[in-house]
This record gives C-alpha cells, sequence and structure tokens, in this order.
C-alpha cells in the first residue's frame, strides 16, 4: 500500500500556514508544542531515538539527548508524523537507524506507518516550497556538489542523507 504523499504534503502546508512558518529551519519542537504535544529530551537508553505515548492526559514525544541535534529534528517530526497519522497508536517506540540512499532495499521501510512519519518529518523539516525556492535556478542537483548540499542541510537543520532523500522524491535528482 503506497503513503499518502498528497495528504502529508497537505497537511504539512496547513501547518507552516497555521504557524506562520515561511522559512526554514523549520522549528519542528515549536510546532509539536503548538499541537499540544510535550516533550521530554533527555537521556535516553542504547539505540532509542525517540517515542510517542499518548494518554487521557495527552501525548509526548520523547527525544535522545544522545543523538545529533539533526536527528533530534527528525526524531520530533517522525513522532509528531505518527500523532497526526497514527491516532490509534498509544506507544510507538523508535530505534535509532541510518538514512541511506533509496536503492538500499533494507533503508526504504516496510511498514507504512513508519515511512509515512518519515515521509511527514521529511516534509515538514524540508518543506517543497521552500526548496523550490532554494533550487530555483537548478534543473537538477549534482551529488558531487558538496557545498549545495551541505550550505542546504545546515539550513534546514538535516542531515545531508535526509537532503538527498528528499530532493530524490521531489525530482531534483534523478534515480
Amino acid at each position: 500500500m503506497p503513503i499518502r504523499r498528497r495528504r502529508i504534503e497537505a497537511l504539512v502546508t496547513a501547518i507552516l500556514q497555521r504557524n506562520a512558518i515561511t522559512k526554514a529551519p523549520v522549528p519542528v519542537a515549536k510546532i509539536a508544542k503548538n499541537n499540544g504535544l510535550r516533550l521530554y529530551i533527555d537521556s535516553l537508553e542504547g539505540d532509542l531515538s525517540g517515542f510517542l505515548y499518548r494518554d487521557k492526559d495527552g501525548a509526548i514525544i520523547g527525544v535522545n539527548t544522545h543523538h545529533h541535534p539533526v536527528r533530534q529534528n527528525f526524531t520530533i517530526g517522525h513522532e509528531l508524523g505518527h500523532y497526526l497519522l497514527h491516532e490509534q497508536d498509544q506507544l510507538h517506540v523508535d530505534r535509532e537507524f541510518r538514512v541511506r540512499l533509496r536503492n538500499d532495499i533494507s533503508s526504504q521501510g516496510t511498514d507504512l506507518a513508519e515511512r509515512e512519519a518519515n515521509f511527514f518529518a521529511a516534509a515538514l523539516l524540508m518543506p517543497r516550497e521552500f526548496l523550490q525556492n532554494d533550487l530555483a535556478n537548478e534543473k537538477f542537483v549534482n551529488l558531487l556538489d558538496g557545498k549545495l548540499l551541505d550550505n542546504l542541510s545546515r539550513k534546514y537543520g538535516v542531515s545531508t542523507q535526509a537532503l538527498v532523500n528528499r530532493l530524490k522524491n521531489l525530482g531534483y535528482i534523478p534515480e
């Protein structure tokens, strides 16, 4: 079953508009708080990246401080995605994983909810419209142009690997 890309992109656009966000970096922690979530940013055991927990009093996103700040941003976006897209989950736990290029089948994810949460996080942290503005003079992005990729990664507060995956998804990097 394919992920709901159009629905997710429309949801992200509405979130950005509602929060008056017009440029990168997207303040994902602020967005989570504006959606009523509490953040627990602390040392988490082992390879635990983050979690989403819901109860009658609301929901909390946990984030591991041992991970790089760009990974923490992605984790918040990912768990927010689960919160908004998968209301049936009371507890969702994510372990650390490596983002790899799409031709690595093991990184594509077979779980629909995980793929949707990843797509949501990428769309929120690297909005289509923002990237289109930044790349207005580029028809395609050269993977060997490390300077461009580094600059965009820093601007959006994401890893270069996450940026490359998003640019592939948007058609800026051919398969």
